[in-house]
């Protein structure tokens, strides 16, 4: 995950729940009117999806393990009988280092012209430079949550997608080169936008010229336990519609203590290219963890970036309410 330019508010997190027309089962609590819409998210396939790609090793760009699990997602998506689209660039890192990128996208019912955008990045960071050990610095990031979960619950969605057709097109892109940023120790860093290079290559040079969706959904470290979700400061300025949309959602599901109620500061991420070049109004689903001096889990940009952090239950939370909201569109 890229040190980004975070600007996190600092707020308590006491939160109020109504108990009005709503009832509490296996400790979540739903709303008694709400009818689900879409299929049931399978949170064992999302883990075995992130468990896949953290077994290839690290994905860093320019490596086997990267080009392997590339190629097993490619496969996925077309198993899953998406249209898939490989977008390959090289691309300038920090360092003059040449990424040869590859994005893979995904398109489900392709002659749709009402679609919807679910991303996330798949490549991990070469460097665990927020790492206590200073000698862990140059080891790159396993990122089982800090990749490999947005991806997992994607794939999820993509099998499900198979299996039952939404009213709207669907397109998944999973960005690469999100992660190669300046590190935390380089002391005399070239300025630029060093990070998530994919997905500003990607809204620069859309695989479809002129590519449109209704809005766009970016899932990133969305696998630890008891993850806490605000609404990101970027996500409000451009598609505030869309994060009231998603959270409301996830409230009437019962997930309320995953997405809190609660404005959180912006970050640079893949959601900001998709945003400022495609005009795609779209949103970051991202933890935020008010216990650390990061904002993000403890583990971020660490060596104990590995699958000890993921849980089925929150890969559940926001896989389930990333499906209800594309199933409900009309």
């Amino acid at each position: 995950m890229i040190f980004r330019n975070v600007t996190l508010t600092c707020f308590m997190m006491s939160l109020l729940a109504c108990s009005c027309g709503q009832k509490t089962v296996n400790n979540t609590t739903v709303s008694e009117r709400y009818e689900q819409v879409s299929p049931d998210f399978n949170s064992d396939s999302a883990y075995y999806f992130v468990d896949k790609q953290v077994a290839f090793g690290p994905r860093v760009p320019n490596t086997e393990a990267h080009k392997a699990c590339g190629d097993f997602l490619v496969s996925q998506l077309e198993k899953f009988g998406a249209k898939v689209f490989e977008q390959k660039a090289d691309l300038k890192a920090f360092d003059g280092t040449v990424l040869h990128a590859r994005n893979i996208i995904g398109s489900f019912n392709p002659e749709n012209p009402e679609r919807i955008l679910l991303f996330a990045h798949w490549d991990t960071r070469p460097f665990s430079d927020h790492d206590p050990d200073q000698k862990n610095h140059r080891t790159p990031v396993q990122g089982a949550n800090d990749g490999a979960s947005g991806v997992g619950v994607l794939l999820e969605v993509a099998r499900i997608l198979q299996e039952k057709t939404p009213n709207l097109g669907v397109d998944i892109i999973f960005f690469d080169a999100e992660d190669y940023g300046t590190p935390y120790f380089e002391e005399n860093a070239a300025g630029g936008d060093w990070w998530c290079l994919g997905s500003q290559y990607w809204a620069k040079n859309p695989h479809i010229p002129g590519y449109k969706a209704r809005f766009g959904i970016l899932l990133d470290m969305v696998g630890a336990p008891d993850a806490t979700f605000y609404k990101e400061a970027i996500s409000r300025q451009y598609a505030r519609g869309i994060v009231e949309k998603v959270w409301g959602t996830a409230r009437d599901l019962g997930y309320g203590k995953y997405f809190v109620d609660r404005d959180g500061g912006g970050i640079t991420d893949d959601h900001v290219p998709v945003n400022e070049h495609r005009r795609i109004p779209s949103i970051d689903i991202i933890h935020y963890d008010s216990n650390t001096d990061s904002g993000f889990g403890w583990y971020w940009h660490t060596t104990k970036d590995d699958m000890s952090n993921i849980s089925k239950e929150t890969l559940k939370a926001v896989g389930q309410t990333v499906l209800e909201v594309v199933y409900k569109e009309k």
